[in-house]
């Protein structure tokens, strides 16, 4: 169960000092070719993130390491290819690597590439519907064992006392150790981005109805 940052009252505050912490940040993209206005509200998004772990870093402790989906190398080469995959998280990772944290794996190379590969045949779409079911089973599958083996590497590799950074997409099914606080860095700004996301889609629903009525 996940702590929401505004809910840590002081007198609290020393009960989370011995224990394991992640401080989960949903990892949101932008793409290329985004509209304006989506891009500004993702850009007050990374703001208000590194604001929320500031103080949860000031509150509770100081981020020991750093933690991201997608990434299969450590250290600085981690760094180097996430900066072309995801610039903001990129920032903040680079700015606690700067000041004692380091960049660690999470991720098993085959799960996550067998993962993908399912997402991908998934986007494609399917004309056969024994064929849907057999690959929307096996996306599944993979992405089960692809997060059990996330919540493993977590408990085996965050040490008591410790805090680590994790960032990790929306909608993802870790279930983290019974013994790992998990606070997440939920900005203002991220109801309204699911918001106009919503509201977006559901305008071109509409203009696609209109345009091809049934």
């Amino acid at each position: 169960m996940t702590e929401p940052l505004g809910q840590i009252e002081k007198p609290e505050v020393s009960k989370f000092l011995g224990k394991k912490k992640i401080y989960l940040v949903p990892l949101l993209l932008r793409g290329h070719e985004s509209p304006v206005e989506y891009i500004e509200k993702v850009e007050l998004y990374w703001k208000q993130v590194v604001e929320h772990i500031a103080s949860l870093e000031m509150k509770i402790g100081k981020v020991n390491h750093v933690y991201h989906e997608s990434i299969l190398s450590a250290g600085d080469e981690g760094l180097n290819f996430l900066e072309k995959v995801s610039p903001e998280s990129f920032r903040i990772a680079k700015d606690k690597c700067q000041n004692g944290a380091t960049l660690e794996v999470i991720e098993d190379k085959e799960l996550l590439e067998e993962s993908m590969d399912w997402e991908r045949f998934l986007m494609i779409g399917f004309m056969s519907e024994k064929v849907a079911r057999l690959v929307t089973d096996s996306y599944l599958e993979a992405y089960r064992k692809r997060y059990e083996y996330i919540a493993q590497k977590l408990n085996g590799m965050l040490k008591e006392g410790e805090a680590a950074l994790l960032f990790l997409r929306e909608g993802h099914r870790v279930q983290f150790p019974k013994d790992i606080e998990v606070f997440s860095v939920a900005p203002p700004i991220l109801n309204e981005l699911h918001r106009w996301l919503r509201d977006r889609q559901a305008k071109q629903e509409k203009e696609q109805k209109e345009t091809n009525p049934p």
